[in-house]
């Protein structure tokens, strides 16, 4: 195998968001429910044998050391000697908008060389590196819509109803270190169960069947305040949606947000330097077979 093309790296979002607490170390303990969409940047890979790793950028010009150059090198210890890759770069999923896409293409990455060098490590071994590169790696590596806790290293699959969304990036983007440093940010929300996010959603489920209506209602994305104070797009942004009849929230550290839509919607004109996108969920990551 010398090369593997139009690899997905699929963004997420995040349904919920909650802070229940800080370690002593600093790290802030979460949940939330992560869900695969289809706005995918997508990978182009091909073996090199000269032990060097080259990265080309096929749309947004990246930072010379980015999370997927950080990731082929923290996977080649395992490789042979003389494997190297050639990894092309194409960027669709917007850059500081809280929907993980750097960490989903680490997370293709590591998939596609683990296939291209002939490696056969456990996805214990890859989420390990992957933990080390973001927390959301490990997810991304699971390849399912999931229940994460902790500081994103506790993931339980869940079932999520299939759905279409709107998804609203602003222009401008939020730094994810200024939102968790803020003195006003909540950190203490009281801890939900799985089981009482996966009631509602079976209930939902029902309720979609029946009347094509679905709606995710559970919880609150705690950072939500912090970065509407930051970034007063957020809330621009929100409201817009709003005028759409549509109840939205900010993904992870934002700065996007999102609505479902319950029925396709004719939306008004949005600001020229808005990314809007209709999207799906997900069942899967297109490529949790390649895990071992």
């Amino acid at each position: 195998m010398k090369a593997l093309y139009d690899l997905p790296a699929p963004a997420k979002l995040n349904l919920f968001l909650h802070i229940t607490g800080r370690r002593d170390d600093g790290y802030h303990l979460l949940q939330s429910a992560f869900m695969l969409i289809d706005w995918c940047d997508m990978l182009q890979i091909e073996l090199r044998n000269d032990g060097q790793l080259s990265r080309e950028d096929l749309t947004t010009p990246l930072p010379a050391d980015d999370l997927v150059l950080r990731a082929a090198r923290a996977l080649q210890i395992y490789a042979a000697p003389g494997q190297g890759a050639h990894i092309g770069v194409a960027k669709h999923i917007p850059a500081q908008a809280g929907m993980g896409g750097g960490s989903s293409d680490a997370a293709t990455c590591l998939l596609a060389l683990q296939r291209l060098w002939g490696l056969d490590l456990p996805l214990a071994t890859l989420e390990k590196i992957g933990l080390t590169l973001g927390a959301d790696v490990p997810f991304f590596l699971r390849g399912q819509n999931a229940w994460v806790e902790g500081i994103g290293e506790a993931i339980t699959p869940i079932p999520v109803a299939p759905a279409r969304f709107v998804v609203v990036k602003p222009s401008e983007g939020l730094d994810t270190r200024r939102i968790f440093a803020a003195e006003d940010l909540e950190r203490a929300t009281p801890t939900a169960i799985i089981s009482g996010f996966a009631a509602d959603d079976a209930a939902e489920r029902e309720n979609f069947k029946h009347s094509g209506v679905r709606d995710f209602e559970f919880g609150h994305n705690d950072l939500q305040p912090v970065a509407q104070r930051l970034c007063p797009a957020v809330s621009v942004a929100i409201d817009w949606l709003g005028t759409q009849g549509l109840a939205a929230r900010m993904t992870g550290s934002g700065s996007a947000v999102f609505a479902v839509m319950p029925r396709d919607v004719e939306l008004d004109d949005p600001p020229e330097d808005w990314q809007v996108r209709k999207c799906s969920n997900m069942a899967a990551h297109p490529l949790v077979d390649w895990v071992v």
